[in-house]
């Protein structure tokens, strides 16, 4: 059997997933996982309860209000249960959205002493929807390309800040735009920028992760495919994780598999954990 990572999973303190932090890790010693990570949202952008915003569509389930409550409680939740923790290689993470958004709360939970792992994500760009709540349908295809000229433009500066340890699914948007819309993407004229988004991490010693919960999906495919991985090693990448990106209990783990082939094709020969934002490396076992 392969060597198995997840390094991206949800509990029920990020507003859209299930089940606890006790039941996550249950279930990671169960399926005998090489490393596990939680990493609960943290939506800069939505630091406070949605009165602060003013936002009528608050009550929209799976909005992110709020996280200067739930992302520090799942952080203190995750530490509390690693104290008494055996036969699992636990790190205790968050998933930081937008951190550039509101760059002050999330350097503060960035500097938290307990976290061991960071995924930095981009899933909606200033001033917009959450790329899942937009209506693609109601577009033409010029706007929804202008959409991710900005989408990339974000991601390339939140990289550059650079305090995350891996980059969270690189081509979150065609989750939605392809897999659910059905709407066909050329994300050819974006090689430039991604090339430079890489290039950025790869300075700072930071990585990609393979997100496989597009296989779980309509998409079908993970986040990012087979090309953009090669390009990445091609460039001098190194760091590389794999997550489910599962918000309940039963998700975690699935597809992983197809993930560490994935990183084989792509000619890697070991996964990435980290314990305190250091890289550590557990060769591909066949």
């Amino acid at each position: 059997m392969k060597t198995l990572i997840d390094m991206h999973t949800h509990t029920g303190f990020s507003p859209d997933g299930e089940g606890t932090v006790e039941q996550s890790l249950a279930k990671a010693k169960e399926l005998g996982l090489a490393a596990f990570a939680i990493t609960d949202h943290c939506d800069c952008n939505f630091r406070y309860k949605a009165d602060h915003y003013g936002d009528p569509e608050a009550l929209k389930d799976g909005m992110m209000y709020g996280s200067g409550e739930y992302a520090p409680a799942s952080i203190v939740a995750q530490y509390e249960a690693s104290q008494h923790l055996e036969g699992l290689n636990f790190l205790c993470g968050i998933e930081l959205g937008q951190p550039l958004q509101d760059i002050e709360f999330a350097e503060e939970i960035a500097s938290d002493k307990r976290l061991d792992f960071i995924i930095g994500s981009h899933h909606q760009n200033k001033g917009k929807d959450d790329f899942y709540w937009i209506e693609y349908k109601n577009m033409d295809l010029s706007q929804i390309y202008a959409l991710l000229d900005d989408y990339f433009k974000e991601m390339l500066e939140m990289c550059k800040w650079g305090k995350l340890d891996v980059l969270g699914h690189l081509t979150y948007p065609l989750r939605y735009i392809q897999g659910d819309c059905g709407i066909q993407i050329d994300l050819a004229p974006y090689d430039e920028i991604i090339r430079e988004i890489f290039c950025t991490l790869i300075q700072k010693g930071k990585g990609i992760e393979i997100n496989v919960s597009g296989l779980r999906q309509k998409y079908g495919k993970p986040l990012p495919d087979l090309g953009y991985v090669k390009l990445y090693k091609a460039l001098g990448g190194e760091i590389l994780t794999i997550g489910s990106d599962a918000h309940c209990t039963a998700d975690i783990g699935r597809d992983i598999s197809a993930g560490v082939e994935m990183a084989q094709a792509a000619g890697f020969k070991y996964l990435t954990y980290f314990k305190k934002h250091e890289p550590k490396f557990i060769k591909i076992e066949i």
